[in-house]
């Protein structure tokens, strides 16, 4: 059953486009800005990379809609695909991209586009499951600590593979020589990444699988769907245990891509950190609850229009008043989104009080508090934990020159750089275009003082 959020959708097949590579480039930010207007939400990101990969489970052609194909990420998953032979065609106006993964026969996809995206390690269940080997590159992305795959390897042993890591690359096949069989399995930590591919692993299994302990984010929810609509037998996405019943074949289907609610919670933020009005569409905001519910005790006023449209107000009820801090600890949903921490920690380098900022997901979070540092933040940090001291008034913040080490921590800089008196310029923000699609081009719209220069 196709799930209709309120994007545009055409039904032609789409045409083909090629996406140049970006060259390095800087965001330079002007403020203190005031933001106004009303803001569309891109398609998520973390829904469309495993549903791409998902693809290769399918015989025919799978047609999604909705997804933000101008983001790095997104590319570097599409020339993916394309390696293993997959065929692809993107018509990047509407967002729809047509997968046709029945000529595909490599099990082994291009190592260098690998290295681009974390999310290019989603096609190892498929292959797997769908070939009964397969040979994958280990991914890249972020530098924000460990993401072990030795989860993935226990979860694939579970299934009936001998899976191991040889020169920087994991080799899996079935042990039987056939295929992956119905298996038991309890993940340690509820990753999503280890979920969502465990996912694709057993919807050809033979038998049944049970995964224990897993993700329970809305990204798994959304892959289950699709995956049930291209007949696969998935039960209990959104709990802690999943039910696969595997089938011997796929079919194509036609998805649309869910809002991305990390870009979102970013924008609400922008809102905030400015003490803006803006509004948004399309949004869930249950996917958001935890980190609404938070800027509503700081004293924003939030409203939800019709069933996908947010308004954010974070404009002082009294001239003199000051945004209240609060602490966040980071965990899996529907805890406080790890991607939203370090542009929170922004908001709170700018209120009042002193507030805890604790990462639980990953150890190395932190890279975004030397650059806020720069632009006059008080911020202390210990391990994964961070003291966010704003006073009376929350602190002043003053433009610098800025390095983006990554994508969320990139963000957070771009929204201190909002709130900063003068000028900030960031640089590195390729990691910012890996997940958030025509930031500067939206920030714009709403205001901002934000050009992009070629250096």
């Amino acid at each position: 059953m196709l799930k209709l959020y309120t994007v545009s959708v055409s039904l032609p097949l789409p045409q083909t486009h090629k996406i140049n590579t970006p060259k390095p480039q800087t965001l330079t930010i002007t403020g203190p800005t005031t933001l106004s207007g009303h803001l569309p939400i891109s398609g998520s990101k973390n829904s469309s990379l495993p549903l791409l990969a998902a693809t290769l489970l399918c015989s025919n052609s799978s047609l999604l809609h909705n997804v933000p194909t101008n983001l790095t990420d997104t590319n570097a998953m599409l020339s993916i695909l394309r390696s293993l032979g997959a065929k692809v065609e993107v018509d990047i106006g509407s967002g729809q991209i047509l997968v046709n993964t029945d000529s595909v026969r490599s099990v082994e996809p291009c190592l260098e586009e690998m290295k681009k995206t974390r999310g290019g390690f989603f096609v190892i269940g498929p292959l797997l499951t769908r070939f009964g080997e397969a040979v994958v590159g280990l991914p890249g992305g972020c530098d924000i600590g460990e993401r072990p795959v030795d989860l993935y390897i226990r979860g694939f042993r579970a299934l009936g593979a001998v899976a191991e890591l040889r020169d920087g690359k994991m080799f899996a096949h079935a042990a039987n020589g056939r295929g992956l069989v119905g298996g038991t399995f309890h993940l340690d930590f509820p990753s999503v990444g280890a979920t969502e591919t465990l996912m694709m692993a057993a919807c050809m299994a033979d038998g049944v699988t049970m995964l224990s302990n897993v993700a329970k984010e809305p990204e798994v929810i959304d892959l289950a769907r699709f995956l049930n609509d291209c007949g696969a037998c998935v039960y209990g996405a959104g709990t802690d245990k999943l039910l696969i019943k595997g089938k011997c074949h796929l079919h194509g289907s036609e998805y649309v891509v869910p809002p991305d609610r990390i870009e979102a919670g970013t924008f609400i933020l922008a809102a905030a950190i400015t003490r803006s009005c803006i509004s948004m569409s399309p949004i869930i905001p249950s996917h958001l609850a935890c980190l609404i519910d938070k800027l509503k005790i700081a004293g924003c006023r939030i409203t939800q229009f019709d069933h996908d449209t947010l308004e954010v107000s974070a404009i002082p009820a009294n001239v003199g008043d000051h945004m209240q801090g609060f602490d966040i600890k980071t965990g899996p949903f529907p805890g406080f989104p790890t991607d939203l921490q370090p542009p929170t920690m922004a908001l709170l380098t700018t209120c009042r009080g002193s507030n805890i900022v604790e990462e639980s997901v990953f150890e190395k979070r932190m890279s975004h508090v030397r650059e806020l540092q720069k632009l006059g933040a008080d911020i202390r940090v210990c391990g994964s934990t961070a003291l966010v001291s704003g006073g009376e008034k929350g602190s002043a913040l003053y433009g610098s020159r800025l390095v983006a080490a990554d994508l969320r921590g990139g963000v957070s800089l771009v929204l201190a750089g909002l709130a900063a008196e003068g000028t900030t310029e960031i640089d590195g923000i390729a990691h910012i275009d890996r997940g958030y699609e025509n930031l500067d081009t939206k920030l714009q719209l709403l205001g901002a003082d934000i050009k992009r220069l070629i250096r």
